[in-house]
């Protein structure tokens, strides 16, 4: 056999393999991963949309309802303490993480319903255009919430999916054996009913 005929049987093998390698799902748990991730940060980005409209939305409400201190502070350390909790793309996997980031994100969504609650008590914040476009775009942003949400939710799912199933299975037992499955939201205490906002 020549040099040549070697070259050309080791380029087919190569093309061969490589072939094979890549209809045999090994590209489909990173790619999936990064899917998940890439969510994620969605699902992020929309709750600093959320916790950066807050301060204006208290400040709206704070020239009309000076009494309402106690609601007022509560909503401000409840987006405190939702900022501070971040979880990065390699925290996914630790369900603890996403526990505490999703129950701080929680507790700033009761804080938020109790001062949209108090704003039923003043007619004049409630005509203001100010409150009304912070309205509006606090609406926006919790649908927009819940779709990150639940595009991230159906991410995780293929993707732990694809750890278990055939043929990925084998390259995560294999290849990617530290790749571990990521955590999803779960359901609030409660959340069955949707939260009543009016404003």
């Amino acid at each position: 056999m020549t040099a040549h005929a070697a070259r050309i049987r080791t380029v087919i093998a190569v093309t061969l393999l490589g072939l094979l390698v890549s209809a045999c799902g090994y590209n489909t748990i990173p790619t999936l991963e990064e899917q998940a991730k890439a969510k994620w940060s969605d699902v992020q980005n929309n709750y600093q949309r959320r916790a950066d409209l807050i301060p204006n939305l208290v400040a709206t409400v704070q020239g009309y309802a000076k009494q309402e201190k106690d609601v007022l502070t509560s909503v401000i350390e409840a987006r405190a303490k939702a900022t501070q909790i971040t979880v990065s793309a390699n925290d996914l996997s630790d369900p603890a993480k996403i526990k505490q980031f999703q129950d701080a994100q929680s507790q700033l969504s009761g804080a938020l319903g109790r001062l949209i609650a108090v704003s039923e008590n003043y007619p004049d914040l409630k005509s203001n255009q100010n409150f009304l476009a912070l309205q509006s775009q606090l609406e926006g942003t919790e649908n927009r919430i819940a779709v990150s949400r639940r595009d991230y939710i159906e991410a995780v799912r293929a993707f732990n999916t694809s750890l278990r199933t055939f043929p990925t299975i084998l390259w995560a037992s294999t290849l990617f054996r530290s790749t571990k499955p990521m955590a999803e939201f779960t359901a609030d205490e409660g959340s069955q009913k949707p939260p009543v906002v009016k404003f």
